[in-house]
């Protein structure tokens, strides 16, 4: 039975947490519980990570904004021994275009960058050789600028963000969210 952790996001004993951020949250959040209910996906939640650290209480106002240096992000709670890591960077790298600097589509800002945040050394030397992996298979002639860091700060979007795209299906998606399934020429 999962229990809760740091804030609200379901683990198990077994569980490990990556944040991953690829543009706006609903749509990268729509993207990983399609391709990972059932699989070993525990649980995603959207929020802020990655800001200015003395900053409580962020809302989507303040990070919409740009002054917050918070980035638009999903928290992955996934059981390692049945949905490898290697499969979620994979589903990130080709479900943006990770070589727009602050941007996903129409939508610009530093809250829209492009950064895998890990929670251990393992999952930091891995997104980096699935990086390098993908600037040479899938983006050979645009540099890809992806940050990859340690998470060090994240705060839950409010509620109404959670599952935001199951909850409005007629909502606002992002078009640069799809698996892409060829590289960018």
């Amino acid at each position: 039975m999962p229990s809760t952790v740091s804030p609200k996001i379901l683990t198990t004993p077994t569980s490990k947490i990556i944040t991953l951020a690829a543009g706006c949250f609903w749509g990268v959040e729509k993207v990983f519980r399609k391709q990972f209910t059932d699989k070993g996906l525990i649980d995603i939640r959207v929020g802020y990570a990655n800001g200015i650290p003395t900053m409580g209480n962020v809302n989507y106002e303040q990070v919409c904004s740009g002054s917050t240096n918070f980035v638009e992000s999903v928290q992955l709670s996934y059981e390692p021994q049945t949905l490898k890591i290697e499969n979620i960077y994979d589903i990130f790298f080709r479900m943006h275009d990770p070589t727009t600097v602050n941007s996903q589509g129409p939508d610009v800002g530093t809250q829209y960058r492009s950064a895998i945040l890990t929670s251990d050394e393992e999952q930091n030397k891995i997104a980096w050789q699935v990086k390098e992996q993908f600037q040479k298979e899938w983006y050979p002639n645009h540099k890809i600028v992806t940050i990859i860091e340690p998470i060090k700060v994240w705060h839950d979007a409010e509620d109404y963000h959670q599952k935001y795209l199951e909850k409005n299906p007629s909502g606002y998606e992002c078009s640069t969210h799809f698996l892409r399934t060829k590289p960018k020429v």
